[in-house]
């Protein structure tokens, strides 16, 4: 059998079904679609942030461990979510039908065993920020098996997984949780907040000790872990490791190192894309200059030992939570007596962009498109941010009560930047919850049942679906130059190139329903093929212009390559 590959010519394919859906175009002359292979750009990367404990419960039968079973405040204790939860929708392909090419996800590792009231209840680690030993994943999230899995499944389909890393603080003291020694945290002074020294050396609240991570003195274990790792029969193989740490890198046995030594060894073993920092103004900023140095040896003895596990040549992803930063300030956060750069000496790749739900709510379109181009072509030039309009722990989101779904994507996943999707942002999840104090409104368990009971919130994900996989198409989109093309009706242009890549996308919001004439001049050349990912509908370029007739307000425009493939005996 001899099989010949036919390439039908483009132009007749424009010829055939001009202004028609791709559905029908398709259908009737066999023909594939296909966009040319993006790179994967952190900067312009879709971000998934998921509580693991929240998410999606994929094993039961880990629900309770370490009796963790007081009566808790409302939303304060576990309620079932783990790695396995995770990986069941990255195979369903919840995330791909997402736009979404890396997920975030709360720290894993082994949390306090008892709990603890701050005045809202008892509360359990559920969150994962309170550690009692980083060098296990606690049960309640899965095995280690588990995340070598969520990690394979993820990558076999583009995405990235990215860990929270926690060094500043151990998790609070409780009857079954010692404090550790006074070589490794202080607990006697609790941060102010009105200078460096005040936010740095301190515990951020009480009764959470802070890590003593400006020592350089050498410290033994704390005995509370020698005693639970002899317990498990580890002992021995976790000292060795750690020995084998410092004869390399000839660093003192001080408490950050401890840390640090335990959070890369998730990059060695199980080969995860990147890092997002926790609380970093509360540590020295060297700390994390060489947390980085360390991520990065580690990342790149993975690549050296598993190159078929190799995405691609990216470096490192490592993004801090600087609270209450935002980019308007360029590289340097205000302590109020000092200025700190966290972006050079090189520490991280972004920070976490508080200031995005304020522009968000203060400004158009065209306003908060050209800022954030203008800035990241700018001050952040050769750097990222990462824009959110609703988290775990910000108690005032952009649209707490989901009255805004549409402008809230539309504004997220079409502005520059890196978006950052808090789970249930695309299924309208309230962040307000009747009986919930504080954080705990913004950390209710995933809304998977309206997805199938309500019509609303099936409207409401499929426009997150369309732009979150143009976006994911589109590195132009979130790391692209901006320019308005028309105010009224409003399109814009964004252009991205690296190297002999080169991608452009053509975007129209708030337009009117209808046919819809576009000049597309200075972007595509006459006969160009031209989809509407929006609509979904193929178009040809003529005299400068392309005319989308549709019933929606939003236009999504990308260059169309178009092959056939018969086979012929």
């Amino acid at each position: 059998m001899k099989n010949i590959i036919i390439l039908i010519c483009a132009s007749f394919m424009i010829l055939s079904c001009k202004n028609k859906p791709n559905s029908e175009a398709v259908e009737a002359s066999s023909v594939e679609a296909s966009m040319s292979k993006a790179p994967f750009v952190w900067e312009a990367a879709n971000l998934y942030f998921l509580l693991t404990d929240r998410f999606n419960n994929g094993d039961t039968s880990n629900d309770v461990n370490f009796d963790r079973t007081k009566k808790t405040g409302k939303l304060r204790g576990f309620k079932g979510g783990d790695i396995k939860g995770i990986t069941q929708k990255v195979k369903e392909g919840y995330f791909t039908d997402l736009g979404i090419n890396a997920i975030w996800m709360t720290p894993i590792v082994e949390q306090i065993h008892g709990g603890t009231d701050e005045g809202t209840g008892v509360s359990y680690g559920f969150h994962g920020y309170w550690a009692k030993d980083w060098t296990r994943i606690d049960p309640n999230y899965g095995t280690k098996e588990d995340l070598h899995e969520l990690v394979r499944e993820a990558h076999s389909r583009g995405i990235r997984i990215v860990l929270d890393a926690v060094i500043n603080h151990t998790g609070p003291v409780t009857e079954k949780d010692p404090v550790w020694p006074d070589s490794w945290v202080r607990t006697d002074k609790q941060c102010t907040y009105d200078n460096y020294e005040n936010t740095v050396s301190c515990t951020l609240v009480a009764n959470l000790p802070d890590i003593k991570t400006e020592s350089n003195e050498n410290v033994e274990l704390p005995p509370q872990l020698v005693e639970k790792w002899k317990t498990e029969g580890r002992y021995e193989q976790e000292v060795t490791e750690l020995d084998a740490f410092f004869d390399r890198t000839g660093y003192p046995r001080a408490p950050r190192f401890y840390i640090i030594k335990w959070l890369t060894d998730y990059i060695t073993e199980f080969g995860v894309d990147g890092y997002r920092a926790d609380t970093v103004k509360h540590t020295e900023e060297y700390v994390w200059e060489e947390f980085k140095t360390e991520c990065d040896f580690a990342f790149t003895e993975f690549k050296k030992n598993n190159p078929e596990n190799v995405l691609d040549d990216n470096d490192f992803y490592i993004v801090g939570e600087v609270y209450n930063y935002g980019v308007s300030t360029g590289q340097f956060y205000d302590f109020g007596d000092k200025k700190v750069n966290y972006f050079n000496p090189p520490s991280f790749h972004s920070l976490v962009n508080f200031e995005f739900k304020y522009n968000s709510k203060d400004m158009a379109y065209e306003e908060l498109f050209k800022h954030y181009s203008k800035v990241l072509q700018g001050d952040l030039k050769g750097f990222g941010t990462l824009n959110y309009l609703s988290s775990h722990d910000d108690g005032s989101p952009f649209d707490a009560i989901r009255k805004k779904p549409f402008e809230t994507a539309n504004k997220l996943l079409l502005s520059p930047g890196t978006s950052q999707v808090y789970y249930g942002d695309e299924v309208a999840r309230i962040l307000k919850v009747e009986g919930a104090k504080g954080d705990a409104n913004l950390r209710s368990f995933m809304n998977w049942d309206s997805i199938a009971k309500r019509p609303k919130t099936k409207e409401v994900l499929t426009h997150w679906q369309k732009l979150g996989k143009y976006r994911a198409h589109h590195p132009a989109v979130g790391a692209g130059v901006h320019q308005m093309i028309t105010a009224e009706p409003y399109y814009f242009y964004r252009s991205y190139q690296k190297g002999d890549y080169k991608d452009l996308v053509v975007v129209g919001i708030d337009v009117h329903k209808g046919p819809k004439s576009i000049d597309v001049s200075k972007m595509f050349k006459d006969g160009d093929m031209i989809r509407d990912a929006y609509s979904n509908q193929i178009v040809s370029v003529e005299k400068g212009r392309v005319t989308i007739d549709s019933n929606f307000d939003l236009v999504l425009l990308e260059k169309f390559q178009v092959t056939s493939k018969l086979e012929l005996e």
